[in-house]
């Protein structure tokens, strides 16, 4: 069938499609229906069913005779380690922590934060809750200790999976000081925290709270694969939220194994067994479902890779990686690539190894520049290919349906909408837009299985975040348009998270970091654009009156500062002290023309501008500090 024959049937009749998708994973009890619309715009998916997702990513392959298949590839060029884990030593490993954590006192809902590096023990740990029916929320090691506080408090662990420290390629960043402090911030206390000691670096652990990995799990009993009903919730996972108060996405059971089920061969074109990499980390949205969850459903052998795509040691680390350990499919952010180049832009490391092993390339996580996918494909030589997808929706809107019908590429655009996402591009007024014409994007509800049903103890929030502006419709919060062909493209954001090397991050975050400076009346952050990372943030600082400390000072303690509450991970380096910030009449900071300007790109003056004179003023600022003219 081809893509449309098929984008079709699944529109047409959802349940259908949706229920022919169920009988591809083992549940329990089969739902007797697929789509639940009683509490409708909180739709649910195969809310009757009983499914254990551990067992579908592991257990089951171990049963068809697949347990000596590696199930996960380790390969650390920081640490020099590479190590294998095959389906039956992943279960006997989540069945051990599993059966630990339950002697502890973890039992089914419960929740658990994980916070540790790229090691296969953060896969071992999320799915040996998914075992017990504890729902995981991980955070990304490189987030500072009130960041993970905020966490805390809202996700309420019973425990705290860490490890004892990080490796980046010129430091070793101890983790246990940032977990000892968000649990002194937090309001919340976690009855015990357990510990994976690192040859880097150990850590010391408080008597009573804190276990040893090792010593936690000796002889502990083998957990069973604990039934959990079809909306149950698997993890959540925070993603930036434009007040600076992070989003808890809830990721539902059942919808979350059949969608990422379908998404491996229909997508992505692999076959059980196939070695499949995503090189991201586990805290993004990318490691849950592409490092951890979807190959391991799958069947697939998924790969862990502890590096960088430049550095550890060199540019080459992604080609020795593809060729050493067989990977059919890579999947990373547009970023990598451009760090790849621009240390080797003639693709000389590439000639040292054979990548002819690889069959497709798929980027997401941050608009894929055309010059970028042009580079990768010529020195590659394989598809490249964009797709679009979010936190919240856990798999691609729009994609390249690769194992259904590889349809043309058309540079800068992801291609086309996934079975179950329907697509419109409204203004904004609700209207339905032509072709061509740039509008909000925003999907007819329901969203498809394994989708965000709501928000984690924050359901008004959810219906204000994302189904108020649209009535009837999901708010994506991007901007963008489609062509004749139904081709979308992805042109902005319509809010103020910015995308800082695939990772997205909250600009309202980091202006509240800057405020909390004493020196600092006002701020604003906003994302300027980056041939490296894509986007970068950049600060306007207005200080109070009567300063008269050098603005040099002030500036170098706010980058300090976000360094310190939200961490490296911000790469927040630039800020520039103005006298005021434009601002419309209702009092709103015209933080998209302030990005215009920064860019070079053109602008039009607002009607609703309080001073249009503060425009100039902000377009010398930038400058004085090397941005271009408008």
């Amino acid at each position: 069938m081809s893509y449309k024959d098929i984008y079709e049937a699944a529109q047409a009749d959802p349940e259908k499609f949706w229920m022919e998708q169920a009988e591809k994973i083992d549940w329990i009890r089969k739902p007797t229906k697929a789509l639940f619309d009683d509490r409708a715009p909180f739709y649910e998916w195969f809310r009757d069913g009983v499914v254990n997702t551990c067992y579908n990513a592991v257990d089951r392959h171990v049963e068809q005779g697949r347990g000596d298949q590696a199930a996960i590839i380790y390969d650390s060029p920081i640490t020099g380690t590479k190590d294998m884990v095959t389906f039956a030593q992943l279960q006997e490993q989540t069945a051990r922590l599993g059966g630990a954590l339950q002697r502890q006192g973890i039992k089914k809902g419960d929740r658990v934060i994980i916070y540790m590096p790229m090691v296969p023990q953060a896969l071992v740990a999320m799915l040996a809750c998914a075992r017990i029916g504890a729902v995981h929320s991980v955070v990304f090691g490189g987030f500072a200790a009130n960041e993970l506080a905020t966490r805390i408090d809202d996700a309420e662990p019973k425990a705290i999976i860490a490890a004892s420290c990080g490796i980046e390629p010129s430091r070793v960043v101890s983790y246990k000081p940032l977990l000892d402090g968000a649990i002194e911030l937090a309001r919340h206390k976690p009855e015990f925290t357990v510990i994976l000691q690192r040859d880097q670096l150990a850590a010391d652990l408080k008597e009573g709270r804190d276990y040893d990995w090792n010593a936690f799990q000796a002889d502990a009993p083998l957990a069973d694969c604990v039934p959990t009903g079809g909306m149950d919730p698997v993890y959540i996972l925070y993603t930036s939220g434009t007040t600076g108060q992070p989003k808890g996405v809830v990721r539902p059971a059942g919808g979350h194994l059949v969608a990422l089920n379908w998404t491996m061969k229909n997508i992505y074109d692999v076959e059980p067994g196939d070695v499949y990499w995503a090189a991201s980390d586990v805290g993004w949205i990318v490691g849950h479902s592409y490092i951890c969850y979807a190959p391991l459903f799958h069947g697939n052998t998924t790969v862990v890779f502890e590096g960088k795509p430049v550095g550890t040691p060199d540019a080459g680390t992604f080609w020795r990686v593809i060729s050493e350990h067989n990977v059919k499919v890579l999947f990373t952010a547009p970023t990598a690539f451009r760090a790849i180049k621009r240390v080797d832009p003639t693709g000389e490391f590439l000639k040292k190894y054979d990548t002819s092993c690889l069959q497709s390339l798929f980027l997401a996580g941050e608009r894929a520049d055309p010059a970028t996918i042009e580079w990768a494909e010529k020195h590659l030589k394989v598809p490249v290919i964009d797709h679009w997808w979010q936190t919240e929706t856990g798999y691609a809107i729009v994609a390249n349906p690769y194992g259904i019908e590889k349809m043309p590429v058309k540079l800068g655009s992801p291609t086309v909408p996934m079975p179950g996402y329907d697509v419109h591009i409204l203004s904004e007024d609700g209207k339905e837009l032509p072709a061509g014409e740039l509008g909000a994007i925003a999907v007819k509800l329901p969203l498809p299985p394994g989708t965000l049903p709501t928000l984690w103890n924050a359901e008004e929030r959810f219906r204000k975040s994302y189904l108020d502006t649209f009535p009837g419709y999901y708010e994506t919060g991007d901007a963008g348009y489609k062509d004749e062909n139904g081709y979308l493209y992805i042109m902005a954001r319509t809010d103020d998270v910015i995308n800082v090397a695939g990772h997205r991050l909250s600009t309202g975050q980091m202006e509240e970091v800057l405020a909390g400076h004493p020196d600092v009346a006002e701020c604003a952050v906003i994302g300027t654009a980056d041939d490296l990372k894509g986007q970068m943030p950049l600060g306007f600082l207005c200080l109070n009156a009567g300063v008269t400390r050098s603005p040099k000072e002030i500036v170098a303690e706010c980058v300090k500062l976000v360094r310190d509450k939200i961490g490296p991970v911000a790469a927040f380096k630039t800020a520039i002290v103005v006298d005021r910030l434009p601002k419309t009449r209702s009092g709103k900071v015209l933080r998209g023309i302030m990005s215009k300007i920064a860019d070079g790109e053109s602008w039009k003056m607002p009607a609703t501008i309080d001073d249009p004179a503060i425009l100039d003023e902000i377009a010398t600022a930038l400058r004085l500090v090397g941005y271009p003219e408008t």
